[in-house]
C-alpha cells in the first residue's frame, strides 16, 4: 500500500472502541488528557488522532499499551453536556501508523505515518465480483441485527466503489468486539481486509442463526411464566383483600416475630428489617425472592445472644479426662492448667490449643471430652481437603446457590455462642486459584479480630470471641507459619504397647461389646492376646486399626453365638491366629552376631518409629556411589554428608586415602517399596560406610539416630520417644542419640527407658567407640 509523509497530531486514546475512515460516531471523553487533546485539536485545524489501547484498565497508557495502527479523525462537534460530561462527534479520514507519543503544547501527540484506504486504480471484475457478495452478506447480516446501527449504514455500503471503503463501513456495523474490528482496522491490503469482513459476516450469520432458533424454542415457555405471574399477581390482590392469611405478608409477619424473639445487635435488627421490606416487594416467581427468603432464615437461625453456661470444675474435668483417655498426663495437665486459667480470668481473650500428633491417638476425643467438662456444646469442623477461601468466608449472595462458610454454618448448626468448635486436621488445608482458606482462618483465631468477623454471605459484623477453638494436627510442617503463630501446640506422642493394653481394656472393650450387643461374660480377651494383636496385626500410633480388630472378634463372636455354635468365647494367644487369620506384620527381629557394613537406624513416621537397616557393599571400581531404597534428597545429602567426613578424616581411619576413587560403594535402605527421607540417618550410614571400608564388624544389638555434618558432629533430632519404642519392640539393647536430645530423655516414661541403655554422643568417635563390636576398630 502507498504510504504518505509522516504528521504530528494531538493523539487521544479510546478504551473497547475502533473507529474506522469514513465513519461518523459520537462517544463521551472522561478523561481529562484526552479533553486537553481535542481542545487542542480544535483551536489547530481540528484534526486528531484516535488510537485504541490494548488493556482497558490501564489508566495511564504507554506508547506498548496501545495498538499500532488507529485513525486519523476530524472534529465535527465538541457538546458540554450538564454534569460536567463531554461528548464529541468526529468522523474518520484515514489509517494512521503510530510510531512515537511525546507530550507537546500541554497534551500528547503522536508522529504517526498516514495509509491509504484503497489501491488508486479501479477495481477489476474478480473483485467487483467480490464487493456485490459482500454487499448481499451484509443485507442478509442486516436482517438478524434491526435495531443496531447497521441498517442505516446499507446505502453506503451499496453506493462503495472500492473494496476497501466497502471494508470499513461494514466493519463499522458489526456487532462485534472492539478487538476483531481492530484485527480489522490493522488489515492494510483492502481487498484482504475485505475478504475478512465477509468471514466474520458468514460466522457472526450462523451464531444469529442458532439464536434465533433457540429464542423461538424457549418463546412457549416465556409465554407461560408471563401466564402464571399474571395468575399469582391476581392471586395477591386476592389474598390482600382477605387479610393475606398465607401470603408473603405472613412470611414477612413470621420473620418480623422471629426478628423481636432473636433480639440480636441493633445493626443486625436493621439489616433485617430492611431485608424483609425488600422481600416484600420482589414479585414471588422471581428467583430474587428465595435468594431473600434464604438469607433472612439464615441470620435469624444464628445465635446471637444464646449461650451456655460454662462449669469450670477442675476436679469433674480431671476425673472425665481421665474416664476418657489413659495415659496422656503431660496433655492432661496442659489441659487442666489452661482450664483452671479460664476460670481465674473469663474475660482475657482464650489461647488457641493445637493438639498435634499420629493418627488415632485421641486428639478429636480430647476436644470433645473438654467441651464435657465445662457443660459447652460442641462442634467440630473438618478442614481435610478445603482449598477455598469460600469454604471458610463463603459466597457473597449475589453469586447463584450462595450459601454461608463453615464457621457461620457451624454456628448456626450448634446454636450458643460460646460453644467449644474443633477445628480438625488443619494441617491438611489446601490453596488454589480461589484463595487460600488457611489466610482466612487468620482472623478466625485471632482474638483481636474474631469479635466482628464478616461472612461473605451474612454481611455482618458477628462475634466469635466467646467460641473456644481447639485445634488437630498430624503435623506442624505443612500449617503455614502466621497461622501456627496463633497457636499453641500441644504434641500427643505415640502409645506405647503397655499403654494399649491398658486403653483396649479399659475403653475400647467396653465401647466394642456395647456396639455389638454383647455381655461381659460372652467374649473375654487376654492380655496377652491383646499384645499380639497389637504387635501383629496393627502398627500404628493409636489405637484406631486396635479397635476395629477387636471390633472384628466381636463380630466373629455374634455370629458364632447366634449360630448356637457356643455361648461365650475366651481369645488367647493360641486361638487368635484362628478368629483373625495370619499375622499381617512379621516380627522384626535383629541379627544374633555383629555385622560388616549393616547398621541399625531409627526412624519416625506419621504412624510412629520404626527401625530401619543400613546395608553398605564396598566393590573394586571408580569411585561410583550409588544410593537405592526409594531414598528422599535430604538422606542422599546426609550419605554425601558421611562420605565427606571420611575422606576428611582418612589419614586417621584405617582406609586407603584414594578409596572415593578406586571403590565402588553401595548404600541400600530394604524395603525399597517405601519412601524414606530425613536426616536422622546421618550417623548410621557414616557407621556403616566405614564398617564396609574396614572391614571392621557393628553390634548387631545397637540402634542409632542423628544428624551428621561434615566435620563429624551430632545434631539432633526428632520422635525420640517413638524411636525408642521401635529399637526396644526388636530386642535393641542400646541406643546411641544426639547429645542435644538429652533434655527430651525426661519426659519419656521410665517404662520405655527400662532395660535400654541410652548413650548422648557428641561426635563420631564417640557413636564408633559405641557401635563397634569388641575387638573391632576402624581406625589406624
Amino acid at each position: 500500500m502507498e504510504q504518505k509523509d509522516k504528521k504530528l497530531l494531538p493523539m487521544m486514546v479510546l478504551r473497547t472502541l475502533t473507529v474506522f475512515p469514513d465513519m461518523v460516531i459520537s462517544f463521551p471523553v472522561s478523561r481529562q488528557k484526552s479533553i486537553d487533546a481535542l481542545q487542542f485539536a480544535e483551536e489547530n485545524g481540528k484534526r486528531i488522532f484516535l488510537v485504541t489501547q490494548k488493556v482497558a484498565s490501564i489508566a495511564n497508557p504507554e506508547k506498548e499499551d496501545l495498538y499500532d495502527v488507529g485513525t486519523i479523525v476530524d472534529i465535527k462537534q465538541i457538546l458540554k453536556l450538564p454534569g460536567n460530561m463531554t461528548h464529541v462527534i468526529v468522523e474518520g479520514v484515514a489509517r494512521g501508523k503510530l510510531l512515537h507519543m511525546k507530550k507537546q503544547s500541554g497534551c500528547d501527540h503522536a508522529e504517526i505515518l498516514p495509509l491509504a484506504q484503497d489501491f488508486p486504480e479501479e477495481p477489476d471484475v474478480s473483485v467487483l465480483a467480490t464487493m456485490r457478495i459482500a454487499v448481499d452478506l451484509y443485507q442478509e447480516y442486516i436482517k438478524f441485527v434491526p435495531n443496531s446501527t447497521a441498517p442505516d449504514l446499507y446505502e453506503n455500503v451499496k453506493a462503495a466503489e472500492k473494496p476497501g471503503r466497502l471494508a470499513d463501513y461494514i466493519a463499522s456495523g458489526l456487532e462485534v468486539s472492539f478487538a476483531m474490528k481492530q484485527r480489522i482496522l490493522e488489515t492494510l491490503h483492502p481487498f484482504e481486509r475485505l475478504q475478512k469482513v465477509m468471514e466474520i459476516m458468514r460466522y457472526e450469520k450462523q451464531i444469529l442463526l442458532v439464536k434465533k432458533e433457540i429464542e423461538s424454542k424457549t418463546k412457549e415457555t416465556i409465554d407461560k411464566s408471563q401466564r402464571d405471574y399474571f395468575l399469582r399477581e391476581e392471586m395477591k390482590v386476592i389474598q390482600k383483600e382477605l387479610g393475606d392469611k398465607d401470603g408473603i405478608g405472613a412470611d414477612a409477619e413470621a420473620f418480623r416475630k422471629r426478628l423481636a424473639e432473636k433480639n440480636p445487635p441493633e445493626e443486625v435488627r436493621s439489616a433485617v428489617e430492611k431485608e424483609i421490606e425488600r422481600m416484600i416487594k420482589i414479585p414471588v416467581t422471581s428467583p430474587e425472592s428465595n435468594v431473600s427468603r434464604s438469607y433472612i432464615d439464615t441470620i435469624l437461625n444464628l445465635p446471637w445472644n444464646e449461650t451456655t453456661k460454662e462449669t469450670f470444675d477442675l476436679a469433674k474435668a480431671e476425673k472425665i479426662l481421665n474416664e476418657d483417655h489413659y495415659g496422656l498426663q503431660k496433655v492432661k495437665e496442659r489441659i487442666l492448667e489452661y482450664l483452671a486459667v479460664r476460670k481465674n480470668a473469663p474475660e482475657e481473650k482464650a489461647t488457641i490449643l493445637c493438639l498435634v500428633g499420629p493418627p488415632g491417638v485421641g486428639k478429636t476425643s480430647i476436644a470433645r471430652s473438654i467441651a464435657k467438662a465445662i457443660n459447652r456444646k460442641y462442634v467440630r469442623m473438618s478442614l481435610g481437603g478445603v482449598k477455598d477461601e469460600s469454604e471458610i468466608r463463603g459466597h457473597r449472595k449475589t453469586y447463584i446457590g450462595a450459601m454461608p462458610g463453615r464457621i457461620i454454618n457451624a454456628m448456626k448448626q450448634v446454636g450458643t455462642i460460646n460453644p467449644l468448635m474443633l477445628l480438625d486436621e488443619v494441617d491438611k488445608l489446601g490453596s488454589s486459584y480461589n484463595g487460600d482458606p488457611a489466610a482466612a482462618l487468620l482472623e478466625v483465631l485471632d482474638s483481636e479480630q474474631n469479635f466482628s468477623f464478616r461472612d461473605h454471605y451474612v454481611e455482618l459484623p458477628y462475634d466469635l470471641s466467646k467460641v473456644m477453638f481447639i485445634c488437630t494436627a498430624n503435623s506442624t510442617d505443612t500449617i503455614s507459619p502466621p497461622l501456627l503463630d496463633r497457636m499453641e501446640i500441644i504434641r500427643l506422642s505415640s502409645y506405647t504397647e503397655t499403654e494399649k493394653v491398658h486403653i483396649a481394656k479399659e475403653h475400647l472393650m467396653h465401647k466394642q461389646l456395647k456396639r455389638h450387643g454383647l455381655k461381659a461374660s460372652q467374649l473375654k480377651i487376654k492380655s496377652e492376646a491383646i499384645a499380639t494383636m497389637i504387635d501383629g496385626y496393627t502398627r500404628e500410633a493409636g489405637v484406631r486399626q486396635l479397635e476395629r480388630t477387636i471390633g472384628e472378634i466381636c463380630r466373629k463372636t455374634v455370629k458364632s453365638i447366634m449360630a448356637g455354635e457356643r455361648k461365650s468365647l475366651v481369645v488367647t494367644e493360641k486361638n487368635l491366629e484362628t478368629l483373625l487369620g495370619k499375622r499381617k506384620y512379621a516380627e522384626e527381629t535383629i541379627f544374633k552376631e555383629p555385622q560388616v557394613g549393616i547398621v541399625r537406624g531409627l526412624a519416625w513416621t506419621s504412624v510412629g518409629g520404626t527401625t530401619i537397616s543400613v546395608e553398605v557393599n564396598c566393590m573394586p571400581g571408580s569411585g561410583k556411589f550409588y544410593l537405592t531404597g526409594n531414598l528422599g534428597k535430604v538422606m542422599k545429602e546426609s550419605a554425601d554428608a558421611a562420605i565427606s567426613y571420611i575422606r576428611s578424616q582418612s589419614s586417621m581411619f584405617a582406609v586407603e586415602p584414594d578409596f572415593y576413587k578406586t571403590t565402588d560403594i553401595h548404600i541400600h535402605i530394604p524395603e525399597g517399596a517405601t519412601p524414606k527421607d530425613g536426616p536422622s540417618a546421618g550417623i548410621t550410614m557414616t557407621t556403616a560406610i566405614l564398617s564396609a571400608l574396614t572391614g571392621a564388624k557393628v553390634r548387631h544389638d545397637v540402634a542409632m539416630t542423628g544428624e551428621v555434618t561434615i566435620r563429624g558432629r551430632v545434631l539432633p533430632i526428632g520422635g525420640l520417644q517413638e524411636k525408642i519404642l521401635a529399637a526396644k519392640k526388636v530386642g535393641i539393647k542400646k541406643v546411641l542419640l544426639p547429645f542435644a536430645n538429652q533434655k527430651d530423655l525426661e519426659e519419656i516414661s521410665e517404662e520405655i527407658k527400662e532395660g535400654m541403655e541410652l548413650v548422648a554422643v557428641k561426635e563420631m568417635d564417640e557413636v564408633l567407640h559405641h557401635a563397634l563390636a569388641k575387638g573391632e576398630s576402624v581406625w589406624k
